[in-house]
């Protein structure tokens, strides 16, 4: 669920800050930078591990700040495939091949995760589940897929478009589950009162 990731990166510091220590300043500007967002095809950054290996700092004409490049090992959530995870419903909608999805979240950011769990199958079809928000339930990973999310310049259509809709926000990392299986399931269904 948690692998430890290494990865480089110039860091900036800013002149008020020459008097901490440089793995202290270069340790918070990579949490500021990383901590709580999805880096693409890699997951859900959490926290820095450990900095392994510091090059030359430089001073650019026009900027006080030293740039560092650095080496790091960051602390990444990122399930493997058929990894059984729990989360709990935000809530559900009739979409899909399947019909129900299920938000989730798996507790470490609502911004930056959104989970999907399709709906409880057997060789008879699809069964209709009451799922309350809130539940907690079990599954399995299946597929994952990153969308790139990165800022883009507007298109002509868009450009000319007169309406003002606000663009629909996409999630940056989406896991598909699946609940098909012994076990799996709201946690309710598998304990007993």
């Amino acid at each position: 669920m948690f692998v430890l990731v290494e990865m480089v990166d110039t860091v900036r510091i800013p002149p008020w800050q020459f008097e901490r220590k440089l793995n202290d300043s270069i340790a918070e500007e990579l949490n500021k930078k990383l901590a709580n967002k999805v880096v693409y095809n890699v997951g859900l950054c959490i926290c820095l591990f450990d900095i392994t290996k510091l090059e030359d700092a430089y001073v650019f004409p026009g900027d006080g700040a030293s740039h560092t490049k650095v080496h790091f090992r960051y602390v990444v959530f990122h399930p493997f495939l058929d990894e059984i995870l729990i989360g709990q419903i935000k809530g559900c909608s009739p979409e899909g091949v399947h019909g129900l999805l299920m938000a989730l979240t798996l507790g470490t950011s609502d911004e930056a995760e959104q989970v999907w769990v399709w709906e409880y199958e057997t060789e008879e079809g699809a069964h209709d589940l009451y799922m309350d928000t809130g539940e907690e339930i079990r599954f399995r990973v299946v597929d994952e897929s990153f969308v790139d999310t990165s800022p883009t310049g507007p298109s002509s259509a868009e450009a000319t478009s007169s309406s003002e809709e606000p663009p629909k926000k996409e999630a940056p990392y989406t896991l598909v589950g699946s609940i098909s299986e012994p076990g799996l399931g709201l946690l309710s269904w598998w304990t007993s009162n």
